[in-house]
């Protein structure tokens, strides 16, 4: 049998194992919760007394300005579940979550590929939609090898965090679909551009199936261009369930792809200095309960 016909039948073996996710039931945070009686009880207030009016709108106002500001912390996990760090069994294991956004891109994807093989190392993959659509035979590479591809959004756009209901859903589930039809596994995880959403993201998800993946350290690797200092920023205190965040891909208004290549042989160093291993998110969680 041919290495091609051994990896298409690798692919069709994980597609049958990745059926779409099932919804899952919405369960508002506490301050969630909080919030929406406090826009109940302000409109109930003002209605039986009318001049009390100016002070619901204000308390109002101010509970949605610290719900659009809890939207701008990628790890805050007060708009819903977000899963900044591996579970328990994880760090048990001594693992690591490996995790790449923006690709696939046809230069830089194929060179951490390479080098996550030359380390014996696997990773997640946040891909965009439209990406996951013009290079779809890359995507299944990533599968091929031993990777998992996940949700990171049809087009990555700036203007993410003020979607209303039905553009979020529409966004997210066709980057679902380009990235089923590209390589026949549905993703499970999701992870907002930039790590900004609205508080309208979790019921969005919950609806799909999907759980929402931030990071414990984020490389910054599209802002500075030094591997070395890319590297040191993800290694240094490097311990067993971190998430790391690199980037694979161009997105926004980057017109070039960081040094991930560059940075992550310095950050294999790290690892093994550490004992720890990279897995990919699904089997870091596999034996643990999502939220």
């Amino acid at each position: 049998m041919t290495s091609q016909h051994v990896a298409d039948a690798t692919l069709a073996v994980r597609g049958a194992l990745s059926a779409p996710p099932s919804p899952r039931a919405w369960r508002p945070s506490a301050f969630i919760q909080a919030s929406i009686g406090l826009h109940a009880a302000g409109a109930v207030a003002a209605g039986i007394v009318p001049a009390l009016w100016p002070w619901a709108l204000g308390a109002i106002l101010a509970n949605q300005a610290v719900l659009s500001s809890a939207g701008m912390f990628p790890r805050s996990r007060l708009l819903g579940p977000n899963l900044v760090r591996l579970p328990a069994s994880a760090v048990a294991r001594r693992e690591i979550a490996l995790t790449f956004d923006d690709g696939p891109d046809p230069d830089n994807t194929p060179r951490v590929l390479d080098l996550l093989d030359r380390h014996g190392a696997h990773g997640t993959f946040f891909v965009v939609g439209q990406a996951a659509r013009a290079h779809g035979a890359l995507v299944r590479e990533i599968i091929h090898r031993g990777h998992d591809v996940e949700n990171h959004t049809d087009r990555h756009s700036m203007h993410f965090p003020w979607y209303g209901l039905r553009r979020l859903a529409r966004e997210i589930g066709d980057a679902q679909r380009a990235i089923e039809d590209a390589c026949g596994v549905s993703p499970v995880f999701f992870r907002a551009p930039m790590g900004l959403r609205t508080p309208l993201l979790e019921p969005v998800l919950s609806r799909l199936g999907l759980h929402l993946a931030s990071w414990t350290r984020r490389a910054y690797d599209t802002r500075e261009p030094d591997p070395l200092r890319v590297a040191a920023r993800l290694t240094r205190g490097l311990s067993a369930g971190d998430i790391l965040l690199l980037h694979d891909g161009v997105a926004l208004l980057r017109r070039q792809a960081p040094d991930t290549v560059g940075a992550l042989d310095r950050v294999f160093a790290g690892i093994r200095a550490a004992n720890l291993r990279p897995v990919t998110l699904r089997t870091a969680c596999a034996d643990a309960r999502l939220p």
